[in-house]
Parts: structure tokens; sequence; C-alpha cells
């Protein structure tokens, strides 16, 4: 017979591990394009602090999370940098449709480092013999990088600079070309701009393509009303500010 006080035993177990079930906070886990990192940061914690769930990113080009979001990653939200890749998973049925909102509008510009004595304030000064690698992200799944071209392309020096381009897997591994010197300049997300540390000059917008970023939740997420409750946060009264103070267009009712 199970003695009285190892019966105890188990039923106490038994209640901790409930519990523990029980008061675990609730999480979303976002995939998101890397010209959020910093203004996403920013966010997440406030959000967390409101509502007492977890909130888990992960930060990378947008054609690459979106074929982790088909192969079945388990994310919840998918906030892309471009409404096709969004786009391209409401056709495969794998986001909510009504869920889908443009939550906001990019810039790209021309940065070196601050502390370089190189003066490239234009794309034309990109042509400069001094400037021996330019970084943009990949084009082929990098919003920005594909801006980035765009632009190059318009001001008619694409092929004149294609020699010495090098591609960041996003914009984040972009700038990093720019930060630790093995990229004279580079074209980067206004978001990821820190004054202290670089020179930085926009790019008019109508050289490129708009920056049109799209979010979305998941189709198969266990937290849909958690995640869409982020989308109307970072769009609300708490995470617009945020987000236009890292150079973001939001846009009004969409």
């Amino acid at each position: 017979m199970i003695s009285l006080a190892l019966l105890a035993g188990i039923l106490i177990s038994g209640c901790s591990k409930n519990d523990a079930n029980e008061t675990q906070p609730a999480e979303i886990k976002i995939a998101a394009a890397s010209d959020l990192a910093v203004a996403f940061k920013d966010i997440g914690p406030l959000f967390e602090k409101e509502t007492g769930a977890k909130v888990t990113f992960s930060f990378g080009s947008s054609g690459q999370l979106a074929d982790q979001i088909e192969n079945g990653a388990p994310f919840d939200i998918f906030a892309a940098a471009n409404i096709s890749f969004v786009d391209q998973l409401k056709e495969k049925d794998l986001i909510i449709p009504e869920s889908q909102t443009t939550y906001a509008f990019g810039r790209i510009g021309i940065s070196t480092l601050a502390k370089r004595p190189l003066l490239v304030e234009t794309l034309d000064d990109l042509q400069k013999p001094e400037v021996k690698k330019i970084a943009i992200a990949n084009p082929e799944h990098a919003p920005y990088g594909l801006a980035a071209k765009q632009a190059l392309e318009a001001a008619g020096i694409w092929d004149q600079i294609e020699g010495k381009l090098v591609y960041g897997r996003n914009i984040s591994d972009t700038l990093t070309f720019i930060e630790t010197g093995n990229a004279e300049a580079g074209i980067i997300a206004l978001s990821l701009h820190r004054e202290d540390d670089l020179n930085f000059h926009l790019i008019d917008d109508n050289m490129h393509e708009p920056l049109e970023q799209s979010i979305a939740v998941i189709k198969r997420t266990k937290q849909e009303k958690l995640a869409k409750d982020f989308i109307d946060f970072i769009k609300g009264p708490t995470g617009k500010p945020i987000m236009e103070s890292y150079g973001f267009t939001i846009p009004e009712g969409k």
C-alpha cells in the first residue's frame, strides 16, 4: 500500500506542476524584418508590461522569414518589410486574411561611418574611387536591398558600381559591413540610423517602389487575440510614436 506521506507528496507535486502551468504567461513569437530590430525591441517590453504576455522576436530578411513560415516555423505574427511577402503567404492560406494591415512605410539612405573622412552624400558619390566597397541588402529576398537596387538603377549608376557591391543577408547585416569598415558606404534603413556613429543622407523615395510594410497573424497560431492586440499596439498611442521616432511613416486607418 502507498503510505499516506507518499500519497500526499504525489498530490503536492502534481498540484505544483499544475500551478506552474497556470501561472506561465502567454507568449507570442514574432517573425520581423530586420529594419524593425531597434523599434520593436523598444515596443516589446511595453507590450509585455501592459498585457503580462511574453514577446519573442526573430529578426531576418522578409523573404527568408516567409520561407521559414511556409516550412512550418512556429510564429504567431509576420511583420514584413514589404507587402508582397505577406501577400504570398495569404495566397497560400497561411495567414488570417482580415488581420493583414499596412503598419508602416520605410525609407532608405546612404550611410558612412561618422569617423571616416569620406564625403558621400549622393548616389553619384558612390562612384568615387575611394569608395571601394558598397553594402546593400541582398535584393533577392530583402525589400530594403531591392529598394537600394532600384534607386541605383534610377540614378543610372548600377552597372558602374555593381562590381563594388557586397550583399548583406538582411538590412542589419548590411549595417554591420559599414560599422566594421568592410564597406566604405552602404544603403540602409532610416530606422537603423544612429546619429552619433553614422552619416546618413536620405534617398528620394521616388527613386524606388514604396517600402510598404505589412503585418499579419499566422493562421496556425494558438494566440490569435494576443497577436491581433500586438498589431493594434504598434499602431496605437504607445507604439506609433516609437515607430515614428525611428523614421517610419504610420498610415492612418489601414
